[in-house]
């Protein structure tokens, strides 16, 4: 069905309590509940929804964005009554009219900005669950980042994604990846040093960050090498889905960038 109008809905949400982005049935997720909140301000269902990708249950976005696709125009100050009414982890930040004819919310996006935040060496408190995994051995860092900067560029990520479908692009470019200490989130229950892991690109396979995160734990606890994690990059070295999925709460996607 084609609508007259297109919006550009940008939000952000704490994933923590719902289970991903997509909408599933009898589970809790973000799409079911902009859906929702969206019928109720609109007063009818004759819209719909697509979200720029997909993030996965517990992780939270800091920038994230939908089309609205609609045949009656939004009335002005929309964006305020809707905020009135989404729950309070999630909250609209900006609309705007889509004029572009070759606008598509799933190819237009440029660069997704991922960060992945963590600490290492001791039990973290309760209250960091919902923004920062906890990895209890000590970690050699200096190496983990050194293996993060292996993964900037165009690869091979076979072992890098979990259930590809045949049509599935496996060869994809990383335009950042980095490991440094945490400065940008913060809070006083935080540990005294925590660390994120930066992740840029077009678009990523499903579980890669969190794939690539395991590797650099593994990479820090002494377990593999930089050498493997050269070759798990490449055609000939690529085998089963590796064995270590990181925590899904310490993950955040902090940008969408359109342009």
């Amino acid at each position: 069905m084609a609508f007259e109008n297109t919006y550009l809905i940008e939000i952000q949400y704490l994933g923590f309590r719902y289970s991903g982005w997509m909408k599933q049935p009898r589970v809790k997720t973000v799409e079911a509940m902009v859906e929702k909140t969206l019928a109720f301000v609109l007063g009818h269902k004759d819209f719909r929804i697509l979200g720029a990708g997909r993030t996965d249950a517990m992780v939270s976005a800091l920038h994230h964005a939908f089309a609205l696709y609609i045949n009656t125009p939004l009335p002005a100050g929309f964006l305020d009554e809707f905020n009135a009414n989404l729950p309070p982890d999630i909250r609209a930040l900006d609309l705007g009219p889509v004029t572009d004819a070759d606008f598509n919310i799933l190819q237009s996006p440029r660069i997704k900005e991922y960060a992945y935040y963590f600490a290492a060496g001791e039990k973290l408190h309760p209250f960091c669950a919902p923004f920062m995994a906890g990895f209890p051995d000590a970690l050699d860092l200096d190496t983990m980042a050194a293996g993060a900067r292996l993964f900037e560029g165009p690869h091979y990520f076979g072992q890098y994604c979990t259930q590809p479908g045949a049509d599935t692009v496996l060869d994809r470019e990383i335009s950042r990846c980095r490991l440094v200490e945490n400065t940008a989130l913060t809070a006083n229950f935080f540990p005294k040093t925590s660390y994120v892991f930066q992740v840029h690109g077009r678009g990523f396979l499903r579980y890669q960050i969190r794939l690539i995160m395991g590797q650099l734990v593994r990479l820090g606890r002494g377990e593999i090498s930089l050498d493997e994690i050269r070759t798990s990059l490449t055609r000939e070295g690529a085998g089963d889905p590796l064995p270590t999925i990181a925590p899904a709460s310490g993950l955040i996607l902090e940008r969408v960038r359109f342009h």
